[in-house]
């Protein structure tokens, strides 16, 4: 059985490294890697290939960036002779980027089984172009692999057959426990001057809604700051919004320069293992990515979602999330209280067990086999 997994961003990476290390265990199935390119910074793109111990790509298509019909175009366009030449049995999409509608798309109409990893999830806000991503790659999809519950009825509700929804777990949490050995031996305490701080907050914001509006990101930094007069906030900085940060009130932090006790500190953005490391011990988790509520769920930190929904209910009612919007006295008030008030840890959601790339690939393999007959 040949499976082509295609990955474009940083979310991408995480999920597909355990689904690889399943799937090279597996001798009666051949695994074709294409990276589309649509992260292409070394630090969101490289970095995460050596930390993840993922193989080169076989194909890589380069897209770059673009807007989002451009790039869904491209790799549409880029992967179309990809999937021509190699004729997979599967094509495997992981998350809601761009690249998984694309990739989606193109081999649905070559006649290739689709399989979407983390299908099902929705925020019900279809300003998100991720909802987007989400609704059409379920909508074309043979087989849905689920992470969280919602996810089964979310799909049950859209009129999806029983049968082609599988509810496996989360490929992501079998990535954070596979490389705990490593983000705990991270030097980044060091490297960041962060051993002799007692606590401090992780902050990261990427969403377009928070970032491209400047009133709304002064908005969001205002709040910070006040949190920040009581720990310092550590800031890894996703490429695309540095210079929208360029003329802020915020430190950045140099080479052999340590953490102030305050503000709020930006650094470049950190490769996966450094900053689940740096996430790990965090006092408090201020946040508007979907994959940090899931991580945080499982390593008992505190988490505030600066958006005003979730596709990931279930870090709220078995973890430790909540969703706080952006206004500025909600985040201040729930920063603060969750510094006051540090949370037992929750037990994990049901099947986040590490083992749910096991679970996408024993269904695979077992659907193959139906066919075959």
């Amino acid at each position: 059985m040949k499976v082509l997994s295609v990955v474009g961003a940083r979310p991408n990476f995480v999920k597909i490294a355990p689904l690889l290390r399943e799937m090279a265990g597996r001798p009666q199935l051949q695994s074709v890697l294409v990276h589309t390119g649509q992260h292409y910074d070394a630090r969101m793109s490289d970095g995460f290939f050596e930390a993840l111990a993922i193989p080169a790509p076989d194909f890589n298509l380069a897209v770059g960036s673009g807007s989002h019909a451009r790039q869904t175009a491209e790799v549409m366009t880029r992967l179309e002779p990809v999937l021509e030449s190699v004729r997979p049995d599967v094509v495997l999409v992981v998350g809601d980027v761009n690249s998984t509608l694309a990739a989606a798309l193109v081999a649905v109409k070559q006649g290739i089984r689709v399989g979407h990893v983390e299908a099902g999830l929705r925020s019900f806000d279809r300003s998100m172009p991720e909802e987007i991503n989400r609704l059409a790659t379920d909508a074309i999809s043979d087989d849905l692999f689920a992470s969280e519950e919602s996810a089964v009825s979310n799909l049950a509700r859209e009129g999806v057959p029983a049968e082609r929804v599988h509810f496996v777990g989360n490929v992501m949490i079998d990535a954070l426990r596979l490389t705990r050995p490593l983000w705990e031996a991270s030097r980044v305490f060091a490297d960041l001057g962060l051993d002799r701080i007692r606590r401090y907050g992780t902050v990261t914001l990427h969403r377009p809604a928070n970032v491209d509006d400047p009133r709304r990101l002064r908005q969001i930094l205002g709040a910070l700051h006040e949190v920040a007069r009581h720990v310092p906030l550590i800031f890894p900085v996703h490429p695309r919004v540095r210079e929208r940060l360029m003329g802020a009130d915020v430190t950045w932090l140099g080479a052999a320069q340590p953490v102030p006790e305050r503000g709020i500190v930006c650094t470049d953005a950190l490769g996966y293992l450094d900053f689940v490391a740096l996430v790990s011990r965090a006092a408090v988790v201020l946040t508007d990515s979907g994959g940090i509520q899931e991580e945080t769920t499982i390593l008992g930190v505190p988490c505030l979602t600066l958006r005003e929904n979730t596709e990931r209910p279930v870090t709220v009612t078995h973890g430790t999330n909540r969703v706080i919007g952006v206004a500025r006295s909600r985040i201040i008030d729930a920063a603060l209280f969750a510094l006051a008030h540090p949370p037992a840890k929750p037990g994990a959601p049901p099947l986040w067990d590490g083992y749910a790339s096991a679970r996408i690939v024993d269904t695979l393999l077992g659907a193959a086999v139906e066919v075959a007959a």
